[in-house]
């Protein structure tokens, strides 16, 4: 009779630094957990030690993995134990035995314990009387290396005899090799066996840079205690597993074979293992083991001596463990959270963790995110610049300055970002397409970051804009430009033109105004946000961004106004092209007519076809903010006038798309309604919906796309495949952008509801995605935010999810209400009751004006959001000189930069 599993209730933190554990950790599939550090060394690991290891597309040190393989794939990481009498145990859980014995077999006790961002597995095994303790983490300060250490303990009553193995497969070559070409780049391998461990540096590498000469060295390293070498080595995996057996059951362990090859031998042209035997050991009852390895990517041979030095024993390794712990517990300390609710902000420091993996991953090299080949996209770097500004913000300025060196002339922009600053390129796989939504997010960030900063100088500075063969926003190509390799727009003459800032947001904003479908809205173009919108080119439109374009006319013409009032700027000099595009100056255009607007636009584009003529005019600060205005007011109006719909239940709410047919997408249809979260998001975030609409949204929203299991749902079931939409619709329902809980545009739907006082809607979004991500016994993932969930509420696509920025930023600006307003600290505070504590205080760690601070709310009367108001400021017992009595203050800057550099400053608020 098949035995019944214990219910396995899922992680707990422990402690106060966000550690947490899972029992039984192997029961729950598709779990990983990242390993990495800045020096490009990305790793993923699973309860089984299964995952990869790699430091780009075609760096892979074993075998690339999805989720799939996971459990399918036997290519993991392992350690074995052959123990005389008992024969082959897996320290890792991984072995054929070990798996079969999952369902209803011999039960091991086990437990995962992880960190930021280290790994830790202890298995016991009574039958053996054995426990193994595996701990791995990628070392922050150091190179491209993941250290792992393995403790045996003897836990039965007489003495072990044990041979211990260390196995890890090294794949060592590009993943485009891992179906094609498997075998043959294997020819490739020249594999060389030390006093440590197995080395292979291929003579080639067969990738999509061609057939060049490799000095890429992968190597596995092994030592027992304090630095003792192992006994000898199994470098070639057929060798290593045997005919007939396999990497969860190999020959050289289940057999206890002798090693095979003793430092100095050479192999090639093998499929290599770094398979490392110890000398055979007693050990005692209660007596222990310590054996350390190291997994290295190294540019040329690895220096194997001070490689054994450097990480080899087991003193270095708990030594570089505490650094590590450290590292990373200093970034994700600069923003911490103390509530009412102390396991939401333990989980709320691993959604601060999630901008910076994004950061070293990009949206590859995880196993869900197996569609990735590396670097990020250009919407992806802008939204994640957003938590890094709160957390890193020193250095963003220069990053954001080199990112507008990706932006073109036509308002369109390179889509991916390489990995040196200023390296763009039009796409990856040359098949360029202008997502609409891209031009909008710069202004967002670049917003932020004025506000934080006061650093309104940063417009005027000048920056090349990008150009490469792509024009007319990549509707046509001219193979003259670009020709020189260097992607920069050039003028008649042929120097590289530059623009300040305040120059590639215009384009990037006010172009878009222009470019229409047949009623008036953006045009669709290649997708928006949603990429699974990609095929409606044509005739396609996109009112929600039309609604974000709008806010960002608007904050624009707010933006140049202040900077005529702060720093006496009268005037602003644009290329003289660009001038047409401000029509109320230079000779007005109809709004209300979709021909006057595209003839404007190819007017435009025909007066700088890839190049301008170099000349810059000079225009009135005040009316090209009266311009900016003027668009903006109208396409609020037009939207407001045209796009607001009503189901036959009464239910309201804004139509967010049109289809390739030029049909509206939002509505009763024959087989129900068709509703988009998108549509509401930015209609609401950015002023467009008033005050009574934003009420109805909520309305409908609650109607038709909240589901009680799985949260605010991307859109209502279509029906169908869409083929006049997206691919998005190929999807099933429930899942990814068709009908999951899409994390990213349900918090920006909170963010949106906080900004416009809808606090309580707003606080039960958030708290929706918290209590959805931390039921593990569904979402069957560790703490954090997933990209998604799905229809059985499993998260999806964990740690790599731009949702985490945003959820960040929110909570951060709007929830605790801490942010700039242009350089000074406002604080406007949206707790709601249950977000105080027992003593009625909620506090936030954060970063500003370059000082630590922590801002603690004092609610001694238990009031609600609406109730209170900031009745003192105060810092070190003497108050803040702040205009207090409403919903916010404002702190001017110099009285917190004028703060000592040293040390955490608390500001006490009292509310009343």
């Amino acid at each position: 009779m098949q035995r019944e599993k214990a219910k396995n209730k899922g992680w707990k933190f422990i402690g106060e630094s966000g550690d947490f554990t899972l029992e039984r950790p192997e029961e729950t599939s598709y779990l990983y957990f990242p390993l990495a550090n800045e020096a490009g060394m990305l790793s993923a690991i699973t309860p089984v030690l299964h995952g990869d290891i790699k430091s780009g597309h075609n760096t892979f040190f074993m075998p690339p993995v999805s989720v799939e393989d996971l459990h399918n794939s036997r290519a993991s990481r392992n350690f074995w134990v052959y123990m005389e009498g008992k024969g082959a145990w897996s320290a890792a859980g991984n072995s054929a035995k070990q798996t079969a014995s999952r369902f209803g077999g011999e039960e091991e006790a086990s437990v995962m314990e992880a960190g930021f961002l280290w790994h830790k597995v202890v298995r016991e095994n009574r039958s053996f009387g054995l426990k193994a303790e595996i701990v791995s983490f990628v070392p922050a300060e150091a190179e491209q290396a993941e250290l792992m250490q393995v403790t045996i303990t003897n836990i039965g009553d007489r003495a072990a005899t044990i041979t211990p193995t260390a196995a890890v497969p090294v794949y060592g070559r590009s993943a485009d090799d891992l179906r094609d070409h498997r075998h043959v780049t294997s020819l490739l391998h020249r594999i060389y066996v030390s006093k440590h461990g197995i080395e292979v540096q291929p003579t080639l590498s067969f990738d999509e840079r061609g057939h060049r000469a490799n000095r890429t060295a992968y190597g596995v390293f092994g030592a027992e205690g304090e630095g003792n070498a192992p006994s000898g080595f199994f470098p070639v995996l057929e060798e290593y597993i045997g005919e007939g057996g396999a990497l969860d059951w190999p020959e050289a362990v289940v057999t206890n074979a002798p090693p095979q090859e003793r430092a100095g031998s050479e192999r090639e042209g093998y499929e290599a293992v770094g398979a490392i035997r110890f000398a055979a050991a007693e050990l005692q009852p209660g007596e222990s083991k310590r054996y350390t390895i190291a997994m290295v990517i190294a540019d040329g041979r690895i220096e194997t001596e001070r490689l054994a030095c450097e990480y080899l024993s087991a003193s270095r390794f708990d030594e570089l463990l505490a650094q590590t712990k450290r590292h990373w517990q200093r970034k994700v300390g600069a923003v911490s959270f103390h509530s009412g609710d102390r396991q939401h902000d333990l989980w709320m420091k691993w959604v601060t963790l999630q901008p910076i993996l994004r950061r070293l991953y990009g949206c590859s090299f995880l196993p869900h995110h197996d569609y990735g080949r590396g670097g990020r996209g250009w919407r992806d770097l802008w939204q994640d610049c957003l938590a890094l500004l709160i957390m890193e913000p020193a250095e963003v300025r220069h990053l954001l300055f080199n990112n507008f060196a990706g932006v073109r002339i036509d308002g369109s922009n390179a889509t991916i970002i390489g990995a040196n600053p200023g390296e763009f390129v039009a796409d990856r796989n040359n098949i360029p397409r202008v997502w609409m939504d891209h031009g909008a997010w710069p202004l967002v960030t670049t917003l932020f970051y004025l506000h934080q900063s006061g650093d309104l100088e940063f417009l005027l500075q000048e920056q090349s804009f990008f150009q490469d063969i792509y024009v007319r926003r990549c509707k046509e190509k001219d193979p003259a430009l670009g020709a020189d390799g260097e992607n920069k727009l050039r003028t008649e003459d042929g120097a590289v033109y530059r623009g300040t800032i305040l120059e590639h947001l215009l384009v990037q904003n006010v172009v878009p105004f222009f470019h229409v479908g047949e009623h008036n809205n953006m045009k669709l173009e290649g997708a928006d946000w949603n990429d699974g919108l990609d095929l409606a080119p044509d005739k396609g439109e996109s009112v929600a961004f039309t609604a974000l374009y709008a806010s960002n006319l608007s904050e624009l013409a707010k933006l140049l106004r202040k900077m005529k009032e702060r720093m006496d700027v009268m005037q602003v000099e644009l290329a003289e092209e660009i001038g047409m595009l401000l029509d109320t100056i230079s000779g007005s255009a109809d709004y209300g007519s979709v021909s006057a607007k595209r003839e404007l636009l190819e007017r435009y584009y025909d007066a700088c076809p890839g190049k301008v003529k170099g000349r810059k005019t000079a225009f009135d600060i005040g009316r090209v903010a009266e311009d900016l205005e003027q668009k903006a007011n109208w396409l609020k109006e037009h939207i407001r006038r045209n796009e607001w719909i009503r189901s036959g239940e009464g239910y309201e709410w804004f139509n967010g798309y049109y289809d390739n047919d030029g049909a509206r997408v939002e509505g009763d249809r024959g087989n129900g309604v068709r509703m988009t979260l998108t549509g509401q998001v930015f209609a609401v975030m950015g002023g467009t919906a008033s005050a009574e609409q934003v009420r109805k949204v909520t309305a409908s929203v609650d109607r038709y796309l909240k589901d009680p299991e799985i949260g605010y749902r991307l859109n209502t079931r279509f029906g169908g495949i869409q083929q006049n939409l997206g691919r998005a619709f190929g999807f099933a329902f429930g899942h990814k952008e068709n009908g999951a809980m899409f994390s990213h545009m349900t918090v920006m739907y909170a963010n949106a509801l906080y900004k416009r006082g809808f606090v309580r809607e707003g606080y039960a979004v958030l708290d929706s995605i918290y209590r959805l991500s931390a039921d593990f016994e569904r979402s069957r993932i560790y703490p954090g935010i997933p990209e998604y969930i799905n229809e059985k509420g499993r998260g999806m696509y964990h740690y790599l999810t731009g949702s985490a920025s945003w959820l960040l930023l929110t909570a951060v600006t709007e929830v605790y209400g801490v942010k700039g307003a242009l350089g000074d600290l406002t604080l406007e505070p949206k707790l709601v009751r249950e977000q105080f504590d027992k003593n009625g205080e909620a506090a936030i760690d954060t970063l500003f004006a370059g000082k630590k601070l922590r801002i603690v709310y004092r609610n001694p009367r238990g009031l609600d959001y609406g109730e209170y108001r900031i009745g003192s400021v105060s810092h070190s017992n003497a108050r803040f000189p702040a205009e207090t009595g409403g919903p916010s203050c404002v702190i001017d800057r110099g009285l917190i930069s004028g703060l000592p550099d040293e040390g955490t400053h608390t500001i006490e608020v009292m509310l009343s």
